[in-house]
């Protein structure tokens, strides 16, 4: 339908052939276009002059250019172009982009992209099959004016009220989560209006913000409340229906355990050497050691706390008991290492003698897998070749076709 990315040889990414303009910018709406990226569409990134993407800034850790690791973690396999869009002629150029593009990604403040003629139905008129996606932190109605930080979706959004030790020491994430749930949901928004489109024709503008991704995302808790008006409260490492399943102490560090079934608990039982436990009626069924739970853990951790984890692992493994450590960083990649996953890829960098190392995209397709055409670019780094590419913008009186003669290039 569009014909407007690049020519590759060999077989293409699943998205080949779709091109984003993406005037996004932080984390959900990049983590949800390296996505597409990494999946074959061509992503325009359209950034501020001087400064571009905030997160460009956002460091330390800084790799070994000085560049922020935070930025180069969501923005590989994308174009930067540097467009003012306070300047006529650039801003023509941007709307031109969004005219040529399959799917447009902004998660400006609501109202924004309209006073700069960028909005859906300013684009939608030249380019109706166009995919507009915006993102937001509370919605486009009474919420516009919040600010989008994933701190505040957190704490305001319910999910530091279930995190943490304690009642009176709410915890966020240790990792901007909000802001990654609400990527992954524009993502499938925008597979499911493309798929849409190669039925239909017609493209549409989708939304996703924050705060309904995070109570999406508290499933279990978010459903408690709403079925059963059960608001949950703080139980650390603990499930609210499911127990144990939590990490209990050991003789060196504490151990992941996650018993889910009543056989599970029989066998836990029988390796911590107090099988009469599984026996005792209150702990038998799963309902009785939620409501008794503080007796039972206290009876496990006196038995846990006597083995290593090593030994106490091994053990549990063995007798088909879901376990397992709390590692770090290091030890996460080692393990997903030792597990054959390939956690990380090398991305060359011209002109430079060692590649970016990335964290690789989980998405595991037979046919068209995730590819790693470029790492991160610099800013402003394709400016030139894109406005090359955009040619003079006209501003038609009817639907012109997005099709163009020349592709851009060195995509792939």
């Amino acid at each position: 339908m569009s014909g407007h990315s690049e020519a590759t040889g060999g077989m293409g990414g699943a998205l080949d052939g779709i091109l984003v303009a993406d005037f996004s910018r932080v984390l959900a709406g990049p983590y949800a276009t390296m996505l597409l990226a990494d999946l074959g569409a061509d992503v325009v990134k359209v950034e501020r002059p001087g400064r571009g993407d905030d997160t460009r800034s956002w460091g330390p850790p800084y790799d070994a250019d000085g560049t922020a690791t935070y930025y180069l973690g969501i923005n590989r396999n994308k174009r930067s172009v540097v467009l003012d869009l306070t300047d006529p002629a650039e801003l023509a150029a941007a709307r031109e982009l969004a005219r040529r593009a399959d799917v447009v990604v902004q998660n400006f403040r609501p109202g924004t992209m309209e006073r700069y003629g960028l909005g859906y139905a300013d684009i939608a008129a030249d380019n109706p099959d166009v995919v507009y996606c915006s993102i937001t932190g509370f919605g486009s109605g009474p919420g516009a004016d919040l600010p989008g930080y994933d701190l505040l979706a957190q704490a305001m959004g319910g999910l530091m009220s279930v995190t943490g030790a304690r009642a009176d020491e709410p915890v966020k994430a240790g990792v901007a989560v909000v802001d990654v749930i609400t990527g992954l949901h524009a993502t499938v928004g925008i597979l499911a209006a493309l798929r849409h489109r190669d039925v239909t024709g017609a493209g549409q503008h989708l939304e996703v913000n924050l705060l309904s991704s995070l109570l999406s995302m508290l499933v279990n808790q978010a459903s408690g409340y709403v079925s059963a008006g059960v608001v949950p409260g703080i139980l650390g490492n603990a499930h609210p229906s499911v127990v144990p399943y939590q990490l209990l102490p050991t003789a060196d560090r504490p151990l992941a355990v996650a018993v889910g079934t009543d056989a599970q608990f029989v066998a836990l039982c029988r390796v911590l050497g107090i099988p009469e436990t599984a026996e005792d009626a209150r702990y038998a069924r799963n309902a009785g050691r939620v409501r008794d739970r503080e007796s039972l853990i206290a009876t496990l951790s006196e038995r846990t706390a006597l083995l290593t984890a090593g030994d106490l692992a091994t053990a549990l493994r063995a007798a088909g008991v879901p376990c397992g450590p709390v590692n770090d960083l290091a030890g996460a990649f080692d393990l997903a290492t030792e597990l054959g996953l390939d956690p990380v890829v090398e991305i060359d960098r011209p002109g430079r003698a060692w590649p970016d190392r990335q964290v690789a995209n989980p998405i595991g397709l037979a046919d068209t897998p995730p590819a790693y055409r470029r790492p991160a670019p610099r800013l402003g780094e394709h400016t030139a070749q894109v406005l090359a590419w955009l040619g003079t913008p006209q501003e038609p009186a009817s639907p012109a076709p997005r099709t163009v003669p020349t592709p851009l290039e060195g995509n792939r």
